[in-house]
């Protein structure tokens, strides 16, 4: 049965040379290749990294955090348990998002990072060149409320 997994995106000045490294630390190839874009997914620990090349406007390597989890249901669920919480998420429905189809929620914690709680519908692991859906890199893409706005 699959079980969530923790979710890191980091922002990445050499994609190159940032995968070779992930790649030997880990012990295994990259689940995942696109133009400016890589993630690993690990089973254990439970880990699904992303790497988006490009510069952090000053907020450091970390693009964003999440939830990985096996089904939308669980989504849909983690949304509606952040609302009652009064943690106002921010749903995006079948979003095509770093380079995959996703169902998603979006939240910010106090100190303004981004988490998301994800499900995916489709991998596109088949898909030669598929679009983060905005036209732009993986990273300006898989931004959570700025996803909305640039799509």
């Amino acid at each position: 049965m699959p079980v969530a997994k923790t979710h890191l995106s980091l922002n990445v000045a050499d994609l190159d040379r940032s995968v070779a490294w992930y790649e030997a630390f880990f012990g295994q190839a990259a689940h995942k290749r696109r133009p400016g874009y890589a993630n690993f997914d690990i089973e254990s620990p439970g880990l699904k990294l992303a790497l988006n090349q490009g510069a952090s406007e000053g907020r450091g390597p970390l693009n964003h955090l999440g939830i990985l989890v096996p089904t939308k249901e669980e989504v849909f669920a983690a949304g509606e348990r952040l609302t009652t919480a009064g943690l106002k998420p921010v749903p995006e429905r079948e979003v095509e998002c770093c380079y995959a189809i996703q169902e998603k929620v979006w939240v910010r914690d106090p100190d303004g990072n981004q988490w998301e709680v994800y499900a995916l519908l489709d991998d596109q692991l088949d898909v030669e060149a598929a679009s983060c859906g905005c036209g732009d890199s993986a990273s300006v893409c898989c931004q959570g409320e700025t996803a909305q706005a640039c799509c």
